[in-house]
């Protein structure tokens, strides 16, 4: 809505700084993260009373969690969410249909992680709703996404999955790109779920996403700055860098309370959301192999889940002591704050990695 103050700009100059992106991108962070601070006490209190023995713990996990974890209260994505909805709807342009879109996906994807986490709290059990029901909603909210984001692209490129490092390698999917993007999004969404296991692992490495992925669009977005990088222009998605403002935001203050020992889970509520934001990002601008290197914490985190899984029906035999692979960690003897800390940094290698390829062309 600020961003109508540009109108006035002919009359109050110092109203024209609401057309650079830059400038609301930090006004989004500021106001997600201030949210966040001044409510989360008083949410975290209304969800411990309302849920009461709070996120069951799983009996077959770490024996530890039964003893630190239990009674902590989920659904803390709920007020990561309302912190990245308000300060976006401050602070973006309102007619840039890629905003709409990726807050259409993030929204639904919470309403999904969120009706997950009631069953699982009212039912005191870890296991919420069909998982083949969840994904075909989720295929459903991403495949109309992609169908969108392609109705809004030029040319080709629309429809297109672009690789890094070689900017004419372009490979047109067709009417296979909905599908495509559909499986990108479900992918990342169902990966930093599997991700958040321990106190401050997921919400981290979300926010170092967030950010690369909010410098990627905003030069994805720019046709000056991508004729330069030679990567490919895509006109409006440079508007999703003051989502990823706000994604910033309101993980730095929901990591104030979700720091070790946790005050509260964000819950499928918030990973499912926050996950397929980002993917959506990603197919929107172009860089879904790019998600793959910056998001490459949460590609390993779900990889070795399909791993144990598929081991354990054809052989038997587990790879992992247990997964995902940060319980692996735990049962080798690492602490979690050990575990975390080195994951985090993983999330910052990776993140470098995969901003490099923007120059590497």
């Amino acid at each position: 809505m600020l961003y109508w103050l540009v109108d006035l700009s002919d009359k109050i100059s110092a109203f024209n700084v609401f057309r650079y992106i830059t400038f609301r991108t930090g006004g989004a962070v500021v106001t997600a993260m201030l949210l966040v601070f001044v409510f989360g006490t008083s949410f975290i209190d209304l969800l411990r009373a309302k849920q009461g023995k709070g996120q069951p713990i799983r009996a077959d996990g770490p024996q530890s969690h039964l003893i630190t974890k239990t009674g902590t209260p989920t659904m803390g994505g709920l007020i990561i969410l309302t912190g990245i909805v308000v300060s976006t709807v401050l602070w973006a342009n309102p007619s840039n249909p890629y905003v709409w879109i990726v807050l259409g996906v993030t929204l639904g994807f919470g309403l999904v992680g969120f009706y997950d986490d009631y069953l699982k709290v009212t039912r005191q059990t870890h296991a919420g709703f069909s998982g083949r029901t969840r994904l075909v909603i989720e295929a459903v909210i991403a495949g109309v996404a992609c169908y969108a984001i392609a109705d809004l692209g030029r040319g080709t490129l629309a429809t297109s999955l672009v690789f890094p490092f070689f900017k004419e390698i372009v490979f047109n999917l067709g009417m296979f790109f909905t599908l495509f993007g559909a499986f990108i999004i479900i992918g990342a969404g169902n990966a930093v779920n599997l991700t958040d296991g321990l106190d401050g692992l997921a919400i981290v490495p979300v926010m170092i996403a967030a950010a690369s992925f909010g410098l990627i669009a905003y030069l994805a977005g720019n046709s000056v700055f991508a004729d330069y990088l030679q990567i490919h222009y895509v006109a409006g998605t440079g508007e999703l860098a003051v989502l990823c403002g706000a994604v910033i935001g309101s993980g730095l203050g929901f990591l104030w309370f979700n720091a070790p020992p946790a005050s509260v889970f964000m819950g499928d509520t918030g990973s499912l959301s926050l996950g397929g934001m980002i993917g959506t990002i990603a197919v929107a601008t172009k860089h879904e192999i790019v998600l793959a290197v910056i998001g490459g914490l949460f590609v390993l985190e779900a990889v070795s889940v399909i791993v144990q899984v598929l081991s354990f029906k054809l052989t038997g035999k587990r790879i992992f002591r247990m997964a995902p692979i940060h319980h692996h960690f735990e049962q080798l003897g690492w602490t979690e704050s050990q575990i975390v800390i080195r994951f985090w940094i993983v999330a910052v290698i990776l993140a470098l990695i995969g901003l490099s390829t923007l120059k590497l062309r």
